[in-house]
């Protein structure tokens, strides 16, 4: 496919994006950059964003990305409730991982990694089960560290963007890897700036 098959498919993908898409690309887009100015509205921002997601992949047959999105849920609405809590047991400070939580956030990684790999090899005709499992389980990690108000979690959310990317241009899917890379971009921002902000003040939104 040369470059004008390849503009010539991303418009026509453009055109055909339902408004729901657009809702739930947006805000998730939107909850990256508030998490980037470590704002505890990126929770609110992502839990419409995986709602939405959540209707598009279920209509799509796409069960275990619905199942993904619920994940995605769950972790919204405790790291809301870590990021609000003020006490010394919740997030309302940017912090490292101590070594536990980076014990924890490895076996998120690669038992989430074996285990969807099993599943969609097993159970699903997919011809990509080891990067999708993957991109999944890196995000899966970067998520729980999120919810958790830690610096590494930009790294575990990028490692995911830097495997989507390919994977998603090899679906041919070229609206979704543009807007992966913009994130992955964002990413490295948010990082940064977190890490100024853990260094230059006491981290609190």
């Amino acid at each position: 496919m040369d470059l004008n098959e390849a503009g010539e498919l991303l418009i026509q993908q453009i055109r055909q994006t339902s408004a729901l898409e657009w809702t739930a690309v947006v805000f998730g887009v939107s909850q990256v950059l508030l998490a980037r100015k470590n704002n505890i509205w990126l929770y609110p921002t992502g839990i419409i964003s995986v709602v939405c997601s959540s209707i598009l992949f279920f209509q799509s047959k796409l069960y275990a990305e619905t199942l993904l999105q619920g994940y995605y849920l769950l972790m919204s609405i405790y790291g809301w409730a870590n990021w609000s809590n003020g006490s010394a047991s919740g997030a309302s400070h940017i912090t490292r991982s101590q070594q536990q939580e980076k014990w924890i956030t490895w076996g998120i990684a690669l038992l989430g990694w074996g285990l969807l790999y099993g599943v969609l090899n097993r159970f699903t005709d997919s011809d990509v089960p080891i990067l999708d499992a993957l991109v999944s389980s890196t995000a899966w990690a970067g998520m729980w560290l999120l919810a958790r108000r830690k610096l590494e979690n930009w790294i575990w959310l990028n490692v995911s963007n830097l495997v989507a990317i390919p994977l998603l241009l090899y679906k041919q899917l070229f609206l979704f890897s543009i807007l992966t890379l913009i994130l992955f971009v964002v990413a490295i921002f948010g990082y940064l700036d977190w890490k100024k902000t853990l260094y230059t003040s006491d981290g609190v939104s």
